[in-house]
């Protein structure tokens, strides 16, 4: 199911209908408030009421004019804007390859660098999502170059990738921000964990490193993950090293397990929300029906009455 999914996700004949069907942008409310960013900025007012943190991505990717680069950089720079208003500045997280990263690798450097700039002018963070594997090396490269001139800089990592505990080791030493994910793009066996045992084994593996180097102040970690009981198996490490639950921050999507993230919170976890919103939502939705079988059976009752 997950690879029909995966395949879906990618098909242009089907990434053209199946957003004009009824019953599919029903599904599709559970996973971000709306399409426009006035929707976005609703929802986290009340998350933010609740004592949690926001995080914004308008969706989309690979863009193939710059012109539409710049127009995302400038929205964002509006968010942010906007995001310094309320009580809980809202931190952004960006794909590069919607600032322009499969056309000018520069141009996307310097929209990034802006961006970051912007956001420590109102106190807030800048991300960089993690896309499929031949995004990697780039992304990472950006992210080095950022990090090199910006503190308030993170970037995504995919734990059911097999080359991230190198990766890993490479940014500690600049000190990074991460937000760690299992991963939800359809990559090989060969270069990726596909047992669901194996990509949390290496994913509790990343998290209680990273945990440690939270811990010395060497990193921000944001655990990406619906897994509340993976979370909490890496809470019971981090504590047997010393590690405090304030430094374990937990990052889920808007309307994903919110009951559990909330009782996280309760319990001494700083909790984030990621909104998403935008048209351009069909093949991250078909991602995160592919990420859970509970997202699958949730889509389907929204076909029976």
């Amino acid at each position: 199911m997950r690879r029909i999914l995966l395949w879906m996700a990618r098909n242009p004949t089907l990434r053209e209908r199946l957003p004009r069907m009824r019953f599919v942008r029903r599904a599709v409310r559970r996973f971000m408030p709306g399409e426009t960013v006035a929707d976005a900025f609703r929802a986290a007012d009340a998350l933010i009421a609740s004592g949690q943190g926001v995080l914004f991505t308008r969706l989309g990717e690979n863009l193939t004019a710059l012109s539409e680069a710049d127009a995302v950089a400038a929205h964002y720079h509006a968010v942010i804007d906007a995001g310094r208003t309320r009580a809980r500045p809202i931190e952004v997280s960006v794909k590069p390859t919607q600032l322009g990263l499969d056309i000018d690798a520069e141009a996307t450097y310097r929209h990034c660098d802006a961006l970051a700039r912007h956001a420590a002018e109102a106190a807030t963070w800048l991300w960089l999502d993690m896309e499929s594997s031949p995004y990697v090396d780039p992304t990472i490269e950006l992210y080095e170059r950022l990090r090199a001139d910006h503190e308030n800089v993170g970037i995504c990592l995919q734990a059911y990738l097999r080359r991230t505990a190198a990766d890993l080791q490479r940014l500690l030493v600049i000190g990074p921000a991460v937000r760690l994910v299992k991963g939800a793009y359809d990559e090989p066996a060969s270069i990726a964990y596909r047992r669901k045992a194996d990509a949390d084994a290496s994913y509790q593996t990343l998290a209680v490193t990273l945990a440690l180097a939270a811990r010395d102040g060497r990193a921000r970690l944001g655990l990406g993950t619906h897994d509340a009981d993976l979370v909490r198996r890496i809470g019971t490490f981090a504590e047997a090293a010393g590690v405090p639950r304030a430094k374990l921050e937990v990052h889920m999507l808007y309307g994903i397990r919110a009951p559990e993230l909330r009782r996280l919170q309760r319990e001494g976890y700083p909790s984030h929300t990621l909104v998403a919103y935008g048209t351009a939502w069909y093949p991250w939705y078909m991602r995160r029906l592919a990420e859970r079988p509970a997202n699958v059976l949730f889509a389907l009752r929204q076909v029976i009455p």
